[in-house]
């Protein structure tokens, strides 16, 4: 079960506690049990930080404790705080997966009825696609709008996610997808024919959680042989 420390402390010397966090760091490397670690400031409070960190499990977070690189830098961080600082140990009951759903929101989103909604939450400003069915990237938010624009103007579709893993800051999704040719696509005029399709994409995060790089993989022969553009080559 993951294991989570806060740690929360008053300090007007927060540079020098930087450059102290910077050094246990380098003194721990290789043995230091925690697998990430982040820093906030209070915006209300600027001499206000609490440090959140993330161990496997509560043994490997006392045996981080124990390192006596870590003891020394405590005693060090100390004197640096204004005042004592304090800590809460708390047992992770629920992980909501910010990567997993970041990408499952990119295809409720580009699918949404009316017009599109901003994805300034969702993909960073420049992302980078990578579609085998384009002969060159897609990269940056506003070329990337006016490809999901282009599916938006062809077809009212949906996606349906069947299967998701996350693994660092990688998200693979398996999804399903349904549409009916409304208008233009690929030169085919509307036909108001129903296609169906599944395909696989993978995403790459950022820490922020919004996706900054995409990998898709989708059978659109299969799509274009729904809409009936393949019907000449076939006689």
């Amino acid at each position: 079960m993951t294991f989570v420390q806060l740690i929360d402390c008053r300090t007007s010397r927060f540079d020098e506690m930087n450059r102290l966090m910077d050094t246990w760091v380098e003194q721990t490397k290789g043995k230091r049990t925690a697998t990430h670690s982040v820093i906030g400031k209070d915006l209300s409070d600027s001499s206000h930080f609490v440090e959140i960190v993330e161990f496997p499990s509560y043994e490997e977070a006392m045996r981080n404790s124990n390192l006596p690189e870590t003891d020394k830098i405590f005693r060090e961080m100390v004197a640096l705080c204004d005042e004592m600082p304090t800590f809460t140990d708390l047992e992770v009951v629920r992980d909501e997966q910010l990567y997993a759903e970041n990408a499952r929101r990119f295809f409720e989103t580009i699918g949404t009825k009316g017009e599109l909604p901003p994805l300034d939450g969702l993909i960073a400003q420049d992302y980078h696609d990578h579609d085998p069915a384009n002969e060159q990237d897609t990269i940056g938010m506003d070329a990337m709008r006016r490809e999901i624009e282009m599916w938006r103007g062809g077809f009212d579709f949906a996606f349906h996610v069947e299967d998701q893993i996350a693994d660092g800051d990688r998200v693979c999704t398996r999804w399903s997808w349904s549409g009916t040719q409304t208008g233009d696509f690929m030169g085919l005029p509307a036909s108001g024919k129903r296609a169906t399709m599944t395909g696989t994409t993978v995403f790459r995060c950022g820490e922020d959680g919004k996706i900054t790089e995409g990998w898709w993989q989708y059978d659109r022969l299969g799509l274009m042989a729904q809409l009936g553009a393949l019907e000449g080559l076939e006689q």
